[in-house]
């Protein structure tokens, strides 16, 4: 039986991405070495980070003055070395679900914080509008999108001060006027690579600015003198980034992207609002396009984990909704089939037939 990858994250990859990785594992460049056995400082590993790096710039569209950098720790290590380099005196935050209010804990320990807004008393069903953001912040951070809630901001915000981002899980889905960022960070095991590599976009003349002493490792100045080799990178999920770069320009780039995500999610949407047995979580301003969260209407309740196994039992895979949410996900970033987003709209389509 097929099976369809629903999965949150670590998520699914296109196929030739894997395949690709897969015999650079068995033998890198026809060296007769491993990728996972070679050193990072071998001559055949200097172009990949380069290839890479070049192919996030020219995918992003990223100007002069921004470098990229490839770190381990996951995003979860950016929620501190975020304001550890960029947080002098003020920094705001907006709280739209677990990550970002991750982010703002961590942000605490460094200096002054402001919560702009914050939809949490909603379970964090909507992202927050009119809120006002502090002419003198040194930054205003926002998550871009909510895997848990399957809420997404899908536009650069208005802001009278510099941007900072957690992308993780949209990332390379949609074009992004990077001029308004200071940094954007991400976690790379959604649309970018397998588990493994940060990918974090940083803009030069910002710095060094914060006067606090960090430690060597922390400073993003050291990562971006020494090209993301200061200490050993994460070598197989850098390559895996490549080859989902390369996979992304060859599909035709962001905007392509773009357009395929709102393709899959008008699909999957249209059935949940059509559909008696379901409803959406998420307002419908604020739905997600990675990320589409539903449950079983109040009066089918009892029908959640027959729809779950009825579901698996058609190759879905993944599809569970978080445990703070309930109900049902579905995860479709780039490498997202429109076989896919079809299956399970046909299997909720028989399972109503049902009932």
């Amino acid at each position: 039986m097929k099976k369809y990858n629903f999965n949150a994250g670590p998520s699914m990859l296109p196929r030739e991405v894997i395949e690709n990785t897969a015999k650079q594992i068995l033998d890198f460049n026809g060296s007769g070495l491993s990728l996972m056995e070679i050193s990072h400082r071998a001559k055949d590993f200097q172009p990949v980070v380069d290839e890479a790096v070049a192919l996030i710039k020219e995918l992003l569209d990223i100007p002069e003055g921004y470098s990229v950098i490839f770190l381990g720790g996951g995003a979860s290590l950016q929620f501190m070395q975020i304001p550890a380099n960029f947080l002098i005196k003020k920094a705001a935050y907006l709280n739209t679900g677990t990550w970002a209010k991750k982010a703002l804990k961590e942000a605490k320990l460094f200096g002054e914080t402001v919560e702009v807004a914050s939809s949490a008393d909603a379970n964090y069903s909507f992202i927050p509008k009119d809120y006002q953001i502090p002419a003198d912040a040194d930054y205003f951070h926002f998550t871009t999108n909510n895997t848990i809630y399957g809420t997404e901001i899908r536009k650069d915000p208005d802001s009278p001060v510099p941007l900072i981002a957690d992308m993780s899980s949209d990332i390379m889905s949609r074009p992004v006027d990077v001029s308004k960022y200071t940094a954007i960070y991400a976690g790379a095991q959604k649309n970018m690579a397998m588990a493994g590599v940060t990918v974090i976009i940083v803009k030069d003349s910002e710095l060094g600015k914060a006067s606090r002493p960090l430690p060597t490792m922390i400073d993003y100045r050291t990562h971006v003198e020494k090209g993301s080799m200061f200490n050993t990178p994460p070598v197989v999920p850098i390559y895996s980034l490549l080859e989902t770069m390369r996979w992304v320009k060859a599909q035709g780039g962001v905007a392509e992207m773009d357009r395929r995500a709102r393709e899959r999610a008008e699909i999957v949407y249209g059935e949940i609002d059509r559909n008696k047995l379901f409803k959406g979580t998420a307002a419908v301003e604020d739905r997600s396009l990675m990320n589409l969260c539903f449950v079983m209407n109040e009066e089918y309740a009892e029908l959640e984990k027959p729809f779950l196994d009825f579901a698996t039992g058609r190759g879905m895979v993944g599809i569970k909704g978080h445990r703070s949410v309930g109900g049902f996900r579905a995860s479709c970033y780039n490498a997202q089939t429109l076989e896919g987003v079809n299956a399970l709209v046909q299997a909720m389509k028989d399972f109503e037939a049902e009932h």
